[in-house]
């Protein structure tokens, strides 16, 4: 049984995994740190609105350390709700939670899911390294390809299961870059493509955070069938600005986060 986490141990333990599933978030931090530390913004992560794995289980995991539940945001379209979280230290991440409303779906996707989260062993999603677990069921690549069809969000958490989704940059915390546009151009300078949906700069300084991202690296994953290359996690930029009482804006934007989803879709 692997022990209790600290907010360190549990970012620390994301990063590690999540590097696996994103090779390209190791060489994007050596271009933009300058040898520095990177702050990270906040971590993402993608569940089911069913009783046994709905977003109040993973959220448990950061309750447990500390953390307050802060703005809630709905994506009609996408079908999802979603819920941020920060620490009472500044210094450590938010985190970002979202859960498709999985009612409001097709009976057939409504039964993929069903039958994989019955996989799900009990109190798994108690355990310490739940949150970088990756996919605790099975499912054949004829049921992600059917997943795929009607919602690309459902389709990446039957491949990939829980883990970050994406990490994010603190851009107000680099060295030497002033604007996300900077940061923008020194990515595709050096070789990394970036998510244009709804323009490569998501948000304003008029709502108080701008947002970017890469597009999703591709890795293998084993179905039950089949061994296929897919859109696996992506890493984001976020630069915030003050709001009136001069503290920076800590919240989500819901119509840039919808265009930020988007970054892992199947092209």
């Amino acid at each position: 049984m692997s022990k209790p986490h600290t907010v360190e141990s549990l970012f620390d333990a994301l990063w590690v995994d999540y590097q696996n599933q994103c090779p390209s978030a190791t060489a994007i931090h050596a271009l933009l740190s300058g040898g520095e530390a990177i702050v990270n913004d906040h971590v993402a992560f993608r569940t089911f609105n069913l009783p046994e794995v709905g977003l109040d289980k993973l959220a448990a995991h950061f309750l447990a350390l500390g953390y307050e539940p802060k703005g809630e945001y709905r994506f009609e379209q996408k079908k999802l709700a979603a819920r941020h979280f920060e620490h009472p230290n500044p210094t450590a991440p938010k985190v970002f939670i979202s859960e498709l409303q999985v009612q409001e779906c097709s009976p057939e996707l409504q039964d993929i899911v069903k039958a994989m989260v019955a996989q799900v062993p009990a109190g798994a999603t108690e355990t310490p390294d739940f949150l970088y677990s990756g996919a605790p069921w099975k499912v054949s690549k004829a049921q992600y390809d059917a997943l795929l069809k009607e919602s690309e969000y459902a389709a990446w958490l039957a491949a990939f299961g829980y883990r970050a989704n994406h990490f994010t940059v603190d851009v107000n915390a680099l060295n030497g870059f002033e604007t996300l546009e900077s940061v923008n151009q020194a990515l595709k300078d050096a070789g990394f493509e970036l998510n244009s949906s709804g323009g490569e700069i998501k948000g304003s300084a008029e709502v108080l955070l701008e947002q970017s991202s890469t597009l999703a690296d591709k890795v293998a994953v084993t179905f039950t069938d089949e061994r296929v290359v897919i859109p696996s996690c992506f890493y984001e930029f976020a630069l915030r600005y003050p709001k009136a009482d001069g503290h920076l804006y800590t919240g989500f934007v819901a119509a840039s986060a919808d265009k930020i989803f988007e970054s892992t879709d199947a092209r």
